[in-house]
């Protein structure tokens, strides 16, 4: 599997999830067997490049490659200063986001909404892919399957986008208007995937080895984008990549396991995001972790209101002990991600 000139591990990658795919998290997942992890989305107003934020957004100390970054905006002449910026800071590919359906982002006409303006979306496809080209740094783009259910594009604007340069498509399989509601569909993805000749990746509830192996069949897509399911349960990249290579099941991590690969995320979660910071949003990471484990639910509270990172830290390490002495292994299938679009966790 190749993007571009670039080879990558395997065909599992992590999707960009706003809040969630900071590099402790793609870090994690790429350590656990994805074969690829995009960024944040990054904004591409130059006012905001130095913000805290962003700067975290940015960072990709002492990641594996290839490194990619997902840039959002609505404007042709700025995405493409921005993918530059980035690409001198160490972004190995740049991938443009038209895929987020957040109200915040398609209120202004970035993120999915842009396929609303089809010539719009290719300018801005063009200009970036431009910009990259004397770097011989590839552009990749995620979409949806359109703005709404009369309105399903991505077939149309693959073949615009594959005719200016974009090098790889990852489409996920719902609509703007759906948000992440209903089912995702795949035959839009499979139309893509025989419209086009760059790698297409599909995206959208694939949430189990089994579910991979079929959408794999159904879109006849060359890789699979997981997001949400792998909050809290970042090995299922290795349990996808064994049933596909096997028709085997690997047996749930052991809880010594989940402890060790916890308790470091947090380590390098508090070192990326200081104190303050770090001990409110490492909550969400910890609560998708502890989902469906006995005992989770009153630890969550307890954690919700722990104001100091090493107390935190502390608190999840003897719950763990604690768990370790009531069973080996955690339960089949424990924490497969359920957010909804309201909450953080929204893949871009």
């Amino acid at each position: 599997m190749y993007i571009g000139h670039i080879p990558l591990a395997n065909r599992l990658f992590v999707a960009p999830m706003a809040g969630v795919t900071d590099r402790p998290f793609r870090q994690l997942c790429k350590q656990l067997g994805a074969g690829y992890a995009v960024s944040e989305m990054v904004t591409s107003r130059k006012d905001l490049w130095n913000s805290l934020k962003t700067s975290r957004r940015a960072d990709h100390a002492g990641e594996p490659g290839p490194i990619a970054v997902q840039i959002a905006g609505t404007d042709a002449p700025m995405m493409a200063a921005a993918a530059v910026y980035n690409v001198e800071r160490g972004a190995q590919i740049i991938d443009i986001n038209m895929g987020c359906p957040a109200k915040k982002v398609c209120n202004k006409w970035a993120g999915s909404a842009l396929m609303q303006n089809e010539a719009l979306a290719v300018q801005i496809a063009a200009a970036v892919v431009q910009a990259c080209a004397p770097h011989n740094v590839p552009v990749t783009l995620k979409m949806r399957t359109g703005w709404c259910q009369q309105h399903k594009n991505a077939v149309a604007l693959a073949r615009q986008f594959e005719g200016v340069g974009i090098q790889m498509l990852t489409v996920h399989g719902r609509t703007r208007e759906q948000g992440y509601k209903g089912c995702a569909e795949y035959d839009t993805i499979a139309a893509v995937k025989a419209a086009v000749r760059v790698p297409v990746v599909a995206n959208g509830d694939i949430t189990t080895p089994e579910k991979a192996r079929d959408v794999l069949a159904a879109t006849g897509a060359d890789a699979l984008m997981i997001g949400r399911a792998a909050q809290g349960r970042p090995w299922i990249f290795r349990e996808v990549a064994h049933f596909l290579a096997t028709g085997e099941h690997l047996a749930p991590p052991l809880v010594a396991e989940v402890r060790r690969l916890l308790l470091d995320h947090l380590h390098d979660h508090y070192s990326l995001y200081g104190e303050q910071t770090g001990v409110r949003s490492a909550r969400k990471h910890i609560a998708w972790y502890l989902r469906a484990l006995p005992g989770g639910e009153a630890l969550r509270q307890k954690i919700n209101t722990t104001e100091d990172c090493a107390t935190q830290w502390q608190a999840v390490a003897d719950y763990l002990d604690a768990l370790g002495q009531q069973m080996d292994r955690l339960p089949a299938a424990a924490g497969v991600g359920t957010n909804t679009e309201e909450q953080e966790g929204m893949t871009a």
